[in-house]
């Protein structure tokens, strides 16, 4: 996601994960034993990115504010730096408040979550272990008492060297969540760019496309960034049916055909143009969005969609980005 500026290296990587442990290894009370524990996956998922500081002292303030969501992703949750911003915040409140602030958004039928990696991190490129990272993350969740991690792995070097390194890495990091975050107790959801998901030669070892392969089935969804990529998916035709050169392919039903469950497809945009690089971007205004929603929907999707980011985008955003499909 577009957030910060992409300058690491893998000294400070390597010095910022010690910083890591050392958050984790101080766990709070988990919110749930993870015996008992069990979790519905959002299907279609309407998923906020709330990575910009708010002035409310729980974080997220009344879950009335979001309604029309049901999952919030907190970020991010990064090697380079620690858990930062509003993953931060979550993890600095007191147990008894977490609890508190997860029992009132699960009245509401909103998840919780933890947006791992982020545009500053390369953690491929730095070579790290993908299951050490795994372990720690998942730790992090399961000592947080959220629900779930979406995984927002940015690591653009390692994709296009096209040597399989980045999509190996995903894989065996994807797997070693699982082992600490099973199906059915926690939600694990990945954020692609979507030229990620079609097969291309900028893309040799297939990006998205392999992962997917490998370990697809214990994905539950994907939040697909449909902007950033020059004109593209600036339409309905383009974002659903036929994306433009150099990302031919990369259109919803074109990644469905690529070999993707078409309901794990999450239709991802940002809220402003503060939110994405120089325009165009991708950028549609919520109501235009939700015509192609609605031309998506005839068409038998019923995916969902992501927003990057609160506060700049509300209820009323989610609301008109449903079109009339989902109201």
């Amino acid at each position: 996601m577009v957030s910060f500026s992409r300058m690491i290296s893998s000294v400070s990587v390597a010095l910022a994960l010690v910083s890591v442990s050392s958050v984790l290894a101080a766990p709070v009370p988990e919110v749930s034993s993870l015996s008992t524990r069990d979790i519905t996956v959002p299907s279609p998922a309407f998923v906020i990115y709330s990575d910009l500081f708010t002035p409310d002292p729980n974080v997220l303030g009344d879950p009335s504010k979001y309604a029309g969501y049901n999952v919030i992703n907190l970020s991010f949750l990064t090697v380079s730096k620690g858990p930062f911003d509003q993953v931060l915040r979550w993890q600095q409140l007191p147990a008894d408040t977490k609890a508190t602030v997860k029992a009132q958004y699960a009245a509401a039928g909103i998840q919780i979550m933890a947006s791992a990696f982020g545009q500053t991190d390369a953690p491929t490129t730095a070579g790290l272990d993908p299951a050490a990272i795994a372990a720690q993350f998942g730790q992090f969740v399961l000592d947080n008492g959220l629900d779930g991690i979406d995984v927002d792995y940015e690591d653009l070097d390692a994709i296009n060297k096209g040597d399989g390194a980045g999509e190996a890495w995903v894989a065996a990091f994807t797997r070693a969540l699982r082992a600490t975050l099973p199906q059915g107790q926690f939600v694990l959801s990945h954020a692609p760019i979507a030229p990620w998901l079609a097969p291309n030669a900028a893309f040799a070892a297939g990006a998205y496309v392999q992962v997917n392969k490998e370990v697809g089935d214990l994905i539950d969804f994907y939040n697909i960034q449909f902007y950033n990529q020059g004109t593209n998916y600036q339409d309905c035709d383009s974002l659903l049916n036929a994306a433009q050169a150099p990302f031919t392919g990369s259109s919803l039903f074109e990644i469905a055909s690529n070999g993707f469950a078409l309901d794990k497809l999450v239709i991802g945009k940002p809220a402003t143009a503060a939110d994405v690089g120089p325009p165009p971007s991708g950028l549609m205004d919520p109501a235009t969005l939700g015509t192609c929603v609605d031309q998506a929907a005839t068409k038998g999707w019923k995916g969902g969609v992501m927003v990057f980011q609160d506060p700049h985008a509300d209820s009323a955003w989610i609301q008109a980005a449903k079109g009339t499909a989902f109201q």
